[in-house]
């Protein structure tokens, strides 16, 4: 290891920086349980798809700094995950592992990385005072811009198609107990050791599916060239309440994103620094 990777590494796994990398991870749990909670709104009814009803990552920020106290929760959100997303770009450049599974560990900690890092940058923004970037305008001006090109409906299908691969990725990631390599649980008790494995299990199965359908619903807007139809969580949360017994379906992947957000607690206690 040279020099810089050797410093990188000495700074990411020091006290202070693991303090608070690791409250970034409790604050991206935090996210995705108002997630869960706009999700069940949804699955009754209770939102109207408009500012802070959007039922997707944005629209759980918003709900926060909506409340007393909201900005300096978003600033303590802000600061945690955007040292998180410092800890998972050094680990996924300079983590000391090597073979196909070790290659898809480096794979998820850049896929943590990016998400932390937009949502860090949101809550900062929101913090701040100003309007936080939509996801689903961003996207629906791409995929807008992509449709009306003549090779743009074989593009989009693809950006869909590599949206459900990633969705079926951390689905697989959970079911396979992946994940639970970057715990170092030796000193947990059985039962803990359980309950964190299952949690991760079921978090991670809920929220690849989620991402799972977006990425569905990407494809299903290029096949019929209706931009609006692929416009983020928010509309796959919905289009999924619409399905016949959508409703159920709807709780139960709320009842999982929940989870998932139980499981970044012991993640933040255990994720192994190096």
């Amino acid at each position: 290891m040279n020099k810089s990777k050797v410093k990188s590494r000495e700074v990411t796994t020091s006290a202070a920086f693991q303090f608070v990398a690791r409250l970034g991870l409790v604050a991206y749990g935090v996210v995705h349980l108002l997630v869960a909670w706009l999700a069940v709104q949804v699955a009754l009814g209770d939102l109207d798809g408009g500012g802070v009803g959007k039922a997707d990552k944005t629209g759980a920020l918003q709900s926060i700094s909506a409340n007393t106290g909201g900005d300096v929760l978003l600033w303590l959100i802000a600061v945690g995950l955007g040292v998180s997303t410092l800890w998972q770009l050094v680990e996924a450049v300079t983590g000391d592992r090597s073979g196909k599974q070790a290659r898809l560990l480096r794979m998820m900690n850049l896929g943590e990385a990016v998400l932390f890092g937009y949502l860090a940058f949101s809550a900062g923004k929101l913090a701040a005072g100003s309007p936080a970037s939509s996801t689903d305008q961003a996207q629906l001006g791409v995929i807008g811009s992509l449709l009306n090109e003549p090779w743009g409906k074989p593009v989009v299908v693809v950006i869909g198609l590599a949206i459900v691969a990633a969705g079926l990725f951390v689905a697989h990631h959970g079911v396979t107990k992946r994940f639970a390599r970057e715990l170092d649980l030796h000193k947990a008790s059985r039962p803990t050791r359980t309950a964190v494995v299952r949690s991760g299990q079921v978090g991670y199965s809920a929220l690849g599916a989620v991402y799972a359908i977006a990425g569905v619903l990407v494809v299903v807007a290029a096949l019929q060239s209706q931009p609006a139809k692929a416009t983020g969580l928010d509309v796959a949360l919905r289009t999924l309440a619409a399905q016949t017994y959508g409703t159920a379906l709807l709780l139960v992947v709320a009842a999982g994103l929940a989870i998932f957000a139980l499981f970044t607690v012991p993640d933040a206690r255990y994720r192994q620094a190096g």
